[in-house]
């Protein structure tokens, strides 16, 4: 690599470590095309340049979502019942669907995750409040369903699944914002370790990562390292940014994150001729 390539993955983790703590995301949506940039920059074949990517990101994802969710939890808004039991179920499920997007085309992938990520922002977005606030919803059985679905696009997807855990918690289980936000970087913890360990395990026999030098199947240490090591601090900054914040503002905020990972994985940015 670079010195442009290190200084702008350092930059990188910087905003990925404010906006998991701020918003309960990965992150991801900044790292996949600023990594895909650099592997495919240094000559790594498109189709592993982006489940390099993916890989790479669910272990920056871990002690990322680690620092946020300390944060929060002293904050006392992470629901560690919750997290528990959707962690774990979305653990097995992210194994299973980083082993399967090893063996698919990354181009259809990221176009449906694209269209999921914006209809889940319209559904946020034109939802309507509640008149009379509701208890959130303590059923582990329901837990376990939507982790099913979440733990399998955050394996496939390479995200930490919080653009789609902070939705399902606020509009499906009535999570108040807050708790949505600290209880799905809580949940990412594991969910990170079951995509880390398929993407690890399915790219150990890859041809084209064999040479690659600091690389363990899909996962590129180095790159790891220079987003890791800004990314945590500022999950902090972060996390407590989120709670001097009021619950419609960054419900907003979030809303606007969704819609724009969506447009960027459909494409429609690059069809504009927006460099954004």
């Amino acid at each position: 690599m670079t010195i442009a390539h290190i200084i702008t993955l350092l930059a990188t983790g910087v905003g990925v470590g404010f906006a998991g703590g701020l918003l309960g995301v990965g992150g991801c949506f900044i790292m996949t095309p600023i990594q895909y940039m650099i592997f495919t920059n240094i000559g790594i074949p498109a189709d592993i340049a982006i489940k390099l990517a993916f890989g790479t990101n669910l272990l920056v994802v871990l002690p990322t979502a680690m620092s946020g969710a300390w944060r929060h939890s002293k904050k006392g808004a992470v629901w560690w019942k919750a997290a528990i039991v959707m962690g774990s179920c979305g653990l097995i499920c992210a194994f299973g669907g980083a082993t399967l997007a090893t063996y698919l085309p990354g181009a259809g992938l990221k176009i449906a995750f694209g269209a999921i990520i914006l209809l889940s922002g319209i559904r946020m977005l034109t939802a309507k409040p509640p008149q009379i606030e509701q208890e959130p919803n303590d059923n582990p059985w329901l837990w376990v369903a939507w982790a099913i679905p979440i733990g399998i696009v955050t394996g496939i997807i390479g995200i930490g699944g919080g653009v789609l855990m902070v939705p399902v918690m606020v509009l499906a289980l009535k999570f108040k914002m807050h708790n949505a936000v600290a209880t799905s970087l809580a949940v990412m913890i594991f969910t990170s370790i079951g995509g880390v360990i398929g993407y690890i395990i399915n790219g150990l026999n890859v041809p084209e990562l064999k040479d690659l030098a600091y690389t363990i199947g899909y996962v590129n240490l180095t790159s790891w390292f220079l987003l890791a090591v800004t990314s945590v601090g500022m999950a902090q900054v972060g996390a407590v940014t989120a709670h001097k914040l009021p619950a419609k503002q960054l419900r907003y905020i979030f809303i606007a994150v969704m819609f724009y990972i969506g447009l960027k994985m459909l494409g429609v940015f690059d069809w504009l001729g927006w460099p954004i």
